[in-house]
């Protein structure tokens, strides 16, 4: 397929060709997908084709996804993994045994406990901050004099937005690498690398794919010759973290229509955060939306909108969490975010009690349904607390 990664398109249009064009060979306006581990030479010992030598590195489908995503990111070059988690492993072991990571504090709580027993392993030490004040975050790093600055914005589940602008001028100022897991809201919502973020990452299980059927994971550099990118492109290639040829095709179909779907998923979002904190039978609604939020003016800044994901702190405790999430009948009790079915997590059943999650705190991941029909379910789920 020819690339038409054409930076003077709008998003929605490169998203809708999927970053590539017609197939030379037959006109194909979609993809194939090659199966192929390993690629033939001639009889000379030349290879057929000097791109493909074995399917690691070497896979069509994906080079169009990372040339997508690159392109919507603004940045350099991406690369596409397995998983969510490889891509974040892949960035925070770019730090060597001896050095120093800040991450941020109240993050998602697999790339938390993952840290800590890397870093434990590794030598490395682990600071971990809260990042919602700009300055404290900021003199943190300058006490500590970290390696790597690793913050998840907006973070799961509190939803803080991270001021990246002079958190990596901070940063850069100590000749740290700032690394940005922007999932909750993909390029369409924020663009960390113009604010100075030299990394952003995604899982783009969630709503990059959209459909809750494919793992995979997705990291873009600024600069495509510094030493921490040279380290994520060979620990893909070498440690071999790499996205299957089914995989690359359901998540490049699931691009396709992000612009559609994030477009209907905050309008949605917005609707329901606002309803919810109307609810007598709610305490409060953590949702950068929103006035209330704390981060409501840096989102302001650096988001397009308030996105899609937002947690709910019910009024009571455990039991009445839990039993609103069991009345939920159009909104699915599930792990995981963005897909075009909203979803209900109880976190602090998943995280127990080491990372301070409310035991009321009921996260959201808004889908594309009708909004009627989501506020109607959540008003019904609501209402015996609402007497």
């Amino acid at each position: 397929m020819a690339d038409t990664t054409d930076r003077s398109l709008s998003p929605a249009s490169l998203l809708a060709h999927g970053g590539g064009g017609i197939d030379p060979l037959n006109g194909a306006v979609v993809p194939p997908i090659h199966t192929a581990t390993t690629f033939a030479r001639d009889t000379e010992y030349r290879l057929t084709s000097a791109a493909h030598i074995y399917s690691r590195d070497d896979s069509d489908l994906v080079r169009q996804i990372e040339s997508l995503v690159a392109t919507l990111e603004n940045g350099a070059e991406s690369r596409a993994f397995g998983s969510g988690m490889a891509a974040i492993s892949a960035v925070l072991r770019s730090v060597r045994p001896g050095g120093t990571i800040v991450a941020q504090s109240g993050i998602y709580w697999g790339t938390t406990s993952w840290l800590r027993k890397h870093c434990a392993h590794a030598g490395i030490a682990l600071i971990e901050a809260e990042a919602g004040d700009t300055e404290r975050f900021c003199e943190t790093l300058r006490e500590t004099g970290p390696d790597l600055v690793f913050i998840e914005v907006p973070s799961n589940p509190w939803l803080t937005v991270a001021d990246i602008a002079p958190i990596a001028e901070a940063a850069h100022a100590l000749k740290a690498v700032v690394a940005v897991d922007a999932t909750a809201a993909t390029p369409l919502l924020m663009k960390p690398l113009e604010l100075g973020a030299d990394i952003v990452l995604h899982s783009a299980t969630k709503a990059l794919n959209g459909h809750s059927d494919v793992l995979a994971g997705i990291v873009t550099c600024r600069d495509a010759h510094t030493d921490t990118w040279r380290f994520i492109r060979e620990e893909r290639h070498d440690a071999g973290a790499v996205l299957g040829p089914f995989e690359a095709y359901l998540l490049l179909r699931g691009l396709r229509t992000l612009s559609l779907r994030m477009e209907r998923m905050c309008a949605n979002a917005q609707a329901v955060a606002e309803m919810l904190k109307a609810h007598p039978a709610v305490e409060d609604v953590l949702y950068p939306g929103l006035a209330s939020h704390a981060s409501h003016a840096v989102a302001g800044r650096q988001m397009a909108s308030g996105g899609y994901l937002m947690s709910v702190l019910v009024k009571g405790g455990a039991a009445e969490a839990l039993a609103v999430a069991g009345r939920l009948n159009l909104i699915k009790r599930a792990t995981s975010l963005g897909g075009v079915e909203s979803l209900v997590e109880h976190r602090h059943t998943i995280e127990g009690d080491a990372t301070g999650v409310p035991v009321n705190l009921l996260r959201l991941s808004i889908g594309i349904e009708s909004v009627d029909d989501v506020i109607a379910d959540l008003t019904a789920a609501l209402s015996p607390l609402g007497r």
